[in-house]
């Protein structure tokens, strides 16, 4: 009977450990981590991030500063990001040189060149191959799409698919 009562309380003392420890490892954030969490918000300078092209090519988001951006996120499997490839193809021809497009790849695993070729893509693909810029920016939904204007500042965020003219407006709404 003791033997019971030893493991017992053996029991309760391990599930209060492991609990208090669970509540420990919360975090506060602290440098890049906070402006992790700041990029969600309106009204925050974007998270600066660098990337290649499908092309070789390096962007770097700061390099842009002074142009309007929309900042999409997107995977080949995706249905609702194939579905507004289209309409971001056709606002890439019709936009001035002041804007920059730009569709960051979460699955550059997968035949990203192929999806591109194969519907005729012609603005930046970006390929984030270690999932850093996607956990930057915290993203939970695909499509997801950040518009920051000429200052780097987010002024809007767009989960979902998003038609053509909605992406012309939130394009003419930013500075």
């Amino acid at each position: 009977m003791a033997k019971k009562w030893i493991a017992g309380i053996l029991l309760i003392a391990l599930m209060a450990i492991g609990i208090v420890q669970a509540l420990d490892k919360k975090e506060e954030p602290t440098g890049s981590k906070e402006a992790a969490a700041q990029g969600l918000k309106e009204g925050v300078k974007a998270p600066d991030f660098q990337l290649k092209t499908l092309t070789g090519e390096t962007v770097k988001l700061s390099t842009l500063k002074g142009k309007k951006v929309m900042l999409n996120f997107w995977a080949t499997w995706c249905g609702p990001c194939k579905a507004e490839m289209p309409a971001m193809e056709q606002l890439s021809k019709e936009v001035d040189s002041d804007v920059a497009i730009l569709a960051v790849n979460i699955d550059p695993q997968l035949d990203v060149k192929g999806f591109v070729e194969e519907n005729g893509i012609t603005f930046p693909i970006l390929l984030d191959e270690k999932d850093e810029v996607n956990t930057m920016y915290q993203i939970i939904s695909i499509p997801t799409t950040y518009f920051i204007d000429s200052k780097g500042v987010i002024q809007d965020k767009f989960i979902g698919a998003m038609p053509h003219d909605a992406m012309v407006q939130y394009i003419e709404d930013l500075k």
